[in-house]
């Protein structure tokens, strides 16, 4: 089972899949993470230069480099344990690239970027995409005191056309699960593992 997570920065993705490999694990099943991008030596050097705030990138380059990123991830590590039958949990997918890179940065089309998606991942799609809803104006509050990161220094716009791509995947994308981020920690937990619960 592939699970992946879906937000703006400050949505509280990291603690939620925390709490549900715990969970997971107590239930007996095997369980990895990986961020977006890297997990792995090449994903996390490419992770290097994205997040570089010395670095200027162009919108179109910052694309293929997410891209490369995952297509390393998805052959040397996320398809080998999912035939395994080990549940794979990922900290952001290609849904962001839609959202930062389609919506955000306007780099090309869409559907370019949906097939440029498809190869990256031998069309690979995730049983389950969580998106962990916030409002902008949480996010900034939530963020405010963090030291700021290349992706992150976009500014306000950038982010506003960014919930916009994710508001339009949540009602568009079937398996998009959209779960109240502002609620408490342990009843999105719960919300969480809910709509998990009857597939495990």
């Amino acid at each position: 089972m592939l699970i992946t997570f879906e937000g703006i920065d400050g949505s509280g993705k990291s603690t939620q899949i925390s709490l549900l490999k715990e969970k997971l694990i107590q239930l007996g099943h095997q369980v990895e993470v990986f961020r977006e991008p890297g997990g792995t030596d090449v994903s996390e050097m490419i992770r290097g230069m994205l997040l570089n705030p010395d670095l200027e990138i162009d919108p179109v380059t910052e694309l293929l480099l997410f891209s490369s990123a995952r297509s390393q991830l998805i052959a040397e590590k996320v398809r080998p344990l999912l035939e395994e039958n080990v549940i794979v949990i990922l900290d952001r997918f290609y849904d962001s690239t839609i959202a930062y890179q389609g919506y955000g940065r306007k780099s090309m089309p869409i559907e370019q970027i949906h097939q440029i998606n498809a190869a990256a991942t031998k069309n690979l799609v995730p049983d389950f995409t969580f998106y962990l809803r916030l409002s902008l104006d949480e996010a900034a509050e939530r963020t405010k005191n963090f030291e700021k990161d290349r992706m992150e220094r976009a500014g306000d716009s950038f982010y506003k056309r960014v919930f916009e791509g994710f508001e339009h995947l949540a009602k568009t994308e079937p398996r998009f699960k959209t779960i109240n981020a502002e609620k408490d920690i342990d009843v999105i937990h719960q919300n969480i593992f809910n709509e998990l619960e009857a597939e495990l």
